[in-house]
């Protein structure tokens, strides 16, 4: 009886971790569809715009600049410079330390004014046009992926009778209500996923498993990102977009692992570069992604059994309420009812 039952525990195990592995595997497939994202850019030429400005920004320049410190003004600089005395002539100028040490020295601070009158500016800058300019870029692949059918809603609503333009007027009295629902909802989200970014960068620092768990939540925090554009455009509501996250979590670490790789292999600053270029691809593959269908198609195979949720978001969401309660009573109701 011991050996069969734990048979069956070993063969449910398996069954659950193949399952997983699959999902997450279509989850990584989805966001390496690269192919969509120039299919969308022909049918939109704002959005060809936007990525052609992101990559000349980000490549370009950025890198670009990465590529001229590293392999041009800081050898010249050494050179110049030198920093041991192999590279001086003159060995009674190399008895003098106090010579290296100052060429040391300004070799340092001549870098250093690199980054503050370039790097720093540059950064900060890209950074602030990226946060527009991906918004743009989901906004019209949004609408690129909706141009195959818009030809259809344009004669229906063509067609629509006076009682619904009149239910339309009528609607208009909710419209501030929905406002401000949708208010209550961006700080919300925003402080969930500012305590989940926290809570992600914590992780990095526990022995042994550390790496591990900050890979894992690093991919669900850009998986979350990427979806989170066309979640706002196509108006789910925020308690649904966290309850079909956490509920398909394998499918949503798959689609997030690459994005997290660039973060893994390079240095910060030539990690963020490269992020940049690629996080716009991951948004519009994301945008171009049914996930509801590609996990349905894999859970009919399965007879409709799931993987079971995970509170992703349990800390965050925790914390945000707490900070939630400092506001008036009736704002914090509000944000509770969403």
């Amino acid at each position: 009886m011991d050996r069969r039952s734990t048979g069956a525990v070993m063969g449910t195990l398996t069954t659950k971790l193949k399952r997983i592995s699959l999902l997450w595997l279509e989850g990584f497939r989805e966001a390496c569809c690269f192919h969509r994202v120039i299919t969308y850019c022909f049918r939109s030429k704002e959005l060809a715009i936007r990525m052609g400005q992101c990559f000349l920004l980000n490549g370009f320049f950025f890198l670009g600049s990465i590529f001229i410190l590293r392999s041009f003004i800081i050898p010249t600089l050494q050179w110049i410079l030198p920093d041991g005395c192999l590279q001086i002539t003159s060995q009674e100028s190399c008895s003098i330390g106090g010579i290296l040490r100052l060429y040391s020295f300004l070799r340092f601070w001549l870098v250093q004014l690199f980054y503050v009158f370039w790097f720093y500016p540059l950064y900060i800058f890209s950074f602030i046009l990226n946060t527009i300019w991906y918004n743009d870029i989901a906004k019209f692949g949004f609408f690129a992926i909706e141009k195959g059918y818009s030809g259809t809603k344009s004669s229906s609503q063509n067609n629509l009778p006076a009682e619904q333009n009149t239910a339309d007027r009528d609607d208009k009295a909710t419209d501030f209500e929905g406002v401000m629902i949708g208010i209550a909802e961006q700080v919300y989200s925003i402080l969930l996923l500012s305590f989940f970014f926290l809570e992600v960068y914590v992780t990095g620092f526990i022995p042994y498993i550390g790496k591990t768990l900050n890979f894992l939540l690093l991919s669900w925090m850009y998986a979350y990102y990427c979806f989170e554009y066309k979640w706002n455009f196509s108006g789910l509501r925020l308690d649904k977009r966290l309850d079909f996250f956490e509920s398909n979590w394998a499918f949503f670490a798959g689609f997030g692992g690459p994005c997290v790789l660039a973060i893994f292999l390079y240095s910060p600053l030539v990690s963020y570069g490269v992020m940049a270029i690629l996080y716009p691809l991951f948004v519009m593959t994301a945008t171009g992604t049914e996930a509801d269908k590609v996990i349905t198609s894999q859970r009919k195979k399965w007879k409709g059994e799931g993987l079971g949720r995970i509170p992703i978001f349990v800390s965050a969401d925790y914390l945000s309420m707490k900070v939630l309660l400092l506001f008036p009573l009736q704002q914090v109701q509000s944000t509770k009812a969403l």
